[in-house]
């Protein structure tokens, strides 16, 4: 018996000496998708390369074989496969086929990550998806808010998420909720604290900063409302939109016809939405009951691997028809996202988009609509267990973006 262990030992070894790489496959063989980021990211933190093949098995990743990060794989749940150069080889000259649509990224480094979100004992809000995910994946980031927008530390980091705020000062409309209440009174007291008479001043100087600091290279993400706000604050640079309900005087008059459309990033011709809606525009083709249970999906669209290397990167995933979910800005209207604003997802009906991608100066930026890929009306308040969504494509769409900086990438040609 004890004979036969050592044959199995040494024959293990000998398999192992001759293989050279760990291939995570990222379709539906995969037990933890959404671990097997962390685990990419984990590599480029430690100094290391990673190949992404896009559209290989769901966008699969190909590392250098260490014993360490074997164990690193099984640690985290995460499915692999030791794989030889023979068969390494057989993977990379299929993918470099021209009639075959798949490509190879190289992730050459780990981006900082920074998540814009109120950071106070008072006022918490654990849903924000990615803040969840990117502690499930166990991804680091730091957590900053308006005072180092505005002393200009985005310059420390690559990669920045809008968390669930309302840039236009309206305090998300929700004075209903005491947490929103307490949230009001912590914001006029930060936007005194930093010299500015109204707290819709303040948080347009925080869209100017984190504009600048996209234009300069950097990389925006932002889902729901922050992306809907982020828009119409910027758009309305030097107008008073706001209702004295939320900063105690009136709007200016005919408001509408002086918005500047150009300043904003992804939408034009929007129309505002009177005070007492939950809604801020028509950006948002969903329904005023966000917490509302939906049947429907929207579709990603298929890109060319080899020519259109952004688009590619940051709709891989193992499924392509994601399951609709819900947010203070479920959907963006179609007919009004800018002709420069590429669509990555729609709804069936081509009228609501729910993923855009765009770049502006240097830097890229990503719209995601609704609050939560995995949320239903019964967690609105609480953090979604990713342990009991560790596959979610939806999700999965936001990892994608994290690692996106990371990528040495070509021209996008469409």
């Amino acid at each position: 018996m004890l004979r036969s262990v050592y044959i199995l030992l040494f024959v293990f070894s000998v398999v192992v000496g001759r293989a050279n790489s760990i291939l995570i496959a990222m379709d539906a063989s995969q037990r933890n998708h959404l671990k097997a980021y962390g685990m990419a990211f984990f590599i480029l933190q430690k100094g290391n390369e990673v190949d992404w093949l896009l559209n290989y098995r769901g966008g699969s990743f190909l590392i250098d074989y260490s014993i360490q990060v074997a164990n690193e794989c099984v640690v985290r749940g995460i499915s692999f496969e030791v794989v030889s150069a023979a068969t390494v080889n057989s993977i990379l000259t299929e993918i470099s086929k021209p009639d075959i649509n798949m490509e190879i990224v190289k992730l050459q480094t780990a981006p900082k990550i920074a998540v814009y979100s109120i950071k106070n004992e008072l006022v918490q809000d654990e849903t924000d998806a990615v803040i969840t995910v990117l502690d499930y994946a166990e991804i680091p980031y730091t957590i900053l808010y308006d005072d180092e927008v505005l002393k200009d530390d985005l310059i420390k980091y690559n990669w920045l998420h809008l968390h669930h705020e309302d840039f236009t000062g309206q305090h998300g409309r929700f004075l209903r909720r005491a947490s929103s209440v307490i949230e009001l009174r912590l914001q006029e007291e930060n936007a005194m604290r930093l010299g500015f008479s109204k707290v819709s001043a303040m948080k347009l100087e925080v869209a100017k900063k984190i504009k600048g600091f996209c234009a300069g290279g950097g990389y925006l993400f932002a889902m729901c409302s922050g992306a809907e706000t982020f828009d119409i604050a910027l758009a309305a640079e030097g107008v008073d939109i706001v209702e004295s309900m939320f900063d105690g005087d009136d709007p200016e008059s005919d408001i509408q016809s002086k918005l500047d459309y150009s300043k904003a990033l992804a939408f034009e011709n929007f129309i505002l939405e009177p005070s007492n809606s939950r809604k801020f525009s028509d950006i948002n083709t969903g329904r005023q009951d966000f917490g509302e249970v939906t049947n429907g999906f929207f579709t990603l669209f298929d890109f060319s691997a080899k020519w259109d290397i952004v688009p590619t990167i940051l709709t891989q995933d193992h499924e392509h028809v994601i399951k609709e979910f819900m947010g203070q800005t479920t959907a963006f209207n179609s007919y009004l996202v800018k002709p420069d604003a590429l669509v990555l997802g729609e709804n069936s009906d081509a009228k609501n988009v729910r993923y855009i991608y765009g770049e502006l100066g240097h830097g890229h930026w990503t719209y995601y609509s609704g609050h939560d890929p995995e949320g239903s009306p019964g967690r609105r308040r609480t953090a979604t267990d990713l342990s009991l969504y560790p596959n979610s494509p939806g999700y999965r769409l936001i990892l994608n973006n994290v690692l996106f900086p990371s990528a040495k990438k070509k021209k996008q040609k469409t």
